[in-house]
């Protein structure tokens, strides 16, 4: 895995183990700034923090995920997205990738394998898009 150290995460969701879960699993994969937040009103109020990722939960008050995502891509359409949610319905799934998030991912039993691979495809696209830069400003 890729060193994550200076990134820094926000991980949105109403379900405190489900916060505590994946804090831990990102802090294993080498997350060291990580901000918790048990709604999208205390994620949105923090967003000065300058968060690279934001991981949301769909199913929360006063604002659902698809909400917070709109409300954060307005702000600043450069914050990475992901949207982890137990819902069933195929629709969130897609209105989220619609509305921006770089991916859908569902609750359930391979959650955490699954955020793994998400969270190194991003850095993997952050360090193209870098390299492009470079390659783009040599031009």
């Amino acid at each position: 895995m890729k060193n994550f150290e200076n990134l820094k995460v926000f991980i949105v969701d109403d379900d405190p183990f489900c916060r505590m879960m994946y804090n831990q699993h990102l802090l294993n994969l080498g997350f060291k700034d990580n901000c918790l937040f048990e709604n999208g009103q205390d994620c949105i109020e923090q967003l000065s923090q300058k968060p690279d990722i934001i991981f949301i939960d769909y199913d929360m008050k006063p604002y659902n995920g698809l909400e917070i995502l709109k409300l954060i891509k307005e702000y600043n359409p450069g914050i990475v997205m992901l949207m982890v949610s137990a819902q069933k319905d195929i629709q969130v799934a897609v209105k989220s990738i619609k509305y921006g998030a770089f991916d859908y991912i569902s609750k359930g039993n391979n959650d955490l394998e699954m955020i793994s691979m998400v969270v190194n495809n991003i850095v993997l696209a952050r360090q193209l898009k870098s390299k492009l830069n470079i390659v783009n400003n040599r031009i």
